[in-house]
């Protein structure tokens, strides 16, 4: 995705099905319990992987089974695909989002986008 496409999302009110809702184990990998819900925006496709673009949602302190939020941020994986920062409409500093996300992207070498 190039950079300015990213601009597409924030802003942008989606609904998220979740797959891996808070307190889950990831399928693969047990030992990662997802501190927040995550999901993915049906009808969508990333380019990278050919499935739906994921998304986390941010701001929820229980498991949730779809939301429909704002995005706030886009996480760009660096040659890879993005994923969704999406909430209630509640802003997170990229310090935030980083923490929250940091389960997962620290596998990952990613930017946070605005």
């Amino acid at each position: 995705m190039a950079n300015q496409d990213f601009k597409i999302w924030l802003g942008k009110t989606v609904t998220v099905k979740i797959d891996r809702a808070l307190g889950s184990a990831h399928p693969d990998f047990v030992k990662n319990i997802y501190p927040v819900n995550y999901g993915f925006i049906p009808q969508t496709l990333s380019e990278a992987d050919n499935e739906e673009i994921d998304a986390y949602v941010l701001g929820s302190d229980i498991p949730l089974a779809e939301f429909t939020g704002q995005v706030i941020a886009v996480i760009a994986r660096t040659d890879s695909e993005i994923k969704l920062v999406v909430t209630d409409g509640t802003d997170f500093s990229n310090e935030e989002i980083k923490k929250l996300t940091d389960f997962q992207e620290k596998y990952f070498t990613s930017k946070i986008l605005r």
